[in-house]
């Protein structure tokens, strides 16, 4: 039986999993799980522990091959941050995080420079303000790009430290903002234009693309390492079971959540542009149409904030007594920049809600349900930004990732959006991930059929508008 193993890059923790396929099923045991803590570092700000993470995973591994044979191993994460290539062949171990202090203004700078219009028509990405393309220009200012030879984005670089391979998948490519996503190869232009080093993009290749094999690293050298979605969201919306892709929204909660829907191509359209609608790609030919919304970082930063004062409180605990507060009593925007860093969340809410004469939550259950209330309208308000875009409406909301848990959010969701719900995907980053190794293999034949399978191997649930 062919084996999989799937490692799964957050930007809180990390995992690696092994996945098989067995009765039009598919199964996988989670080998390791382990924190993913950035540096602060006194000169250079948020860094991430990249050599810890790479530790972490080759124990993964190994503790894999102990109880599997590995048909292949793939690599997704989190996108727009990125390691250098030294020319000597070396990695860089200086690996900034999008959280990084260092972008304060650099976006609106660019904008000013080139025009919004500009970078929209050829990319059609959202305007983040820690999007791939603000950090490259950031790094101009320090020379960062001295010595390097060129960049990959972190599951590449993980692919480069296992098995050599130099090349870049193009889900994670995207959320640079210089990728053209209706040719799916870099924005030569707009990277003339920005001054940015050309020779440091790398070659792009597609999810199912077979790389090299581990090398160097004793026992597991000669496993292949293949290419899936390597952004965790490309992979997360490969499993989505959708039956009816152009009429289904999907939500893929976790720290953040990507509020979209999937189409053959790119819109970069007037319309599109006035919404901010991001055209990041996915596997197998596909568009994943989409915007980034708050998530569950909001309430995991308050429950950090809590646990300092010596509050410890679980997430189930929160959702129960969240329910008991009324509804839309305390409402934020949670885009808002200034939840954007970490630290101090409490005082951030509170911050807001002052700042625009709003109430204010003084108990961790005001707290939640804000967030929570927030949340839904949040994702009604781009839901109906989609539909006017596209013309048409979308009939039901698949909810993927571990947010799906929540099924007050879920119901809240349904209800605020009036439309129905469908839940039970909790891995679908995993699921996706393992889906397209089984892809690339043979074993499934391809996105619809992966859909098929993944919708018998879950217990989805259903909640409808009240």
């Amino acid at each position: 039986m062919a084996s999989y193993a799937a490692i799964d890059l957050g930007a809180t923790s990390g995992r690696v999993a092994v996945g098989t396929i067995s009765d039009g099923k598919i199964s996988f045991e989670i080998i390791h799980r382990f924190t993913n803590d950035p540096i602060n570092d006194p000169v250079d700000g948020l860094l991430w522990n990249w050599s810890k993470l790479q530790e972490e995973v080759l124990i993964g591994l190994k503790m894999a091959v102990k109880k599997y044979v590995l048909t292949s191993v793939a690599v997704d994460s989190w996108g727009v941050d990125y390691q250098l290539l030294n020319k000597d062949g070396s990695l860089n171990k200086r690996v900034f995080s999008y959280r990084n202090l260092r972008l304060e203004g650099v976006m609106e700078n660019t904008v000013k420079l080139v025009g919004k219009e500009r970078i929209y028509k050829s990319t059609g990405i959202q305007f983040l303000t820690f999007n791939t393309i603000y950090q490259f220009i950031a790094g101009l200012s320090i020379d960062e790009f001295e010595g390097a030879s060129q960049f990959l984005m972190l599951p590449d670089a993980l692919n480069y430290f296992l098995c050599g391979s130099m090349t870049q998948e193009v889900t994670n490519a995207s959320t640079t903002q210089l990728l053209d996503p209706s040719t799916r190869d870099w924005d030569w232009d707009l990277i003339a234009e920005l001054d940015l080093p050309k020779g440091i993009f790398p070659a792009l290749h597609e999810a199912g693309t077979t790389l090299s094999k581990i090398k160097g690293h004793g026992q597991l050298d000669g496993i292949p390492v293949v290419a899936v979605g390597s952004h965790d969201t490309a992979s997360a919306v490969a499993a989505v079971p959708m039956t009816n892709p152009e009429k289904s929204i999907y939500i893929s909660s976790g720290t953040w959540s990507l509020v979209g829907y999937e189409k053959p191509q790119a819109n970069t359209s007037n319309q599109a542009f006035e919404i901010d609608l991001t055209n990041e790609l996915g596997v197998q030919g596909t568009v994943r149409s989409l915007r980034n919304v708050a998530g569950m970082w909001l309430l995991s930063e308050c429950q950090r904030d809590w646990a300092a004062q010596g509050l410890d409180i679980k997430v189930e605990d929160l959702v129960a007594a969240a329910q008991k507060v009324a509804t839309n009593s305390f409402l934020i925007n949670p885009n808002d920049h200034l939840f954007l860093a970490a630290g101090n969340m409490v005082g951030r809410i509170a911050e807001y809600c002052i700042a625009n004469n709003a109430p204010v939550p003084t108990t961790p259950p005001e707290y939640a349900r804000c967030i929570f209330d927030s949340l839904a309208a949040a994702y009604d308000q781009v839901i109906s930004d989609f539909e006017e875009v596209e013309g048409h409406a979308f009939d039901v909301i698949y909810v993927v990732g571990g947010g799906s848990a929540n099924d007050f959010l879920n119901q809240l969701t349904a209800d605020v959006t009036r439309k129905k719900v469908i839940t039970g995907a909790v891995e679908a980053t995993l699921l996706g991930n393992i889906g397209m190794q089984a892809i690339a293999a043979g074993e499934v034949s391809g996105l619809p059929h992966l859909r098929e399978m993944i919708s018998t191997s879950i217990t989805q649930k259903i909640f409808l508008p009240s």
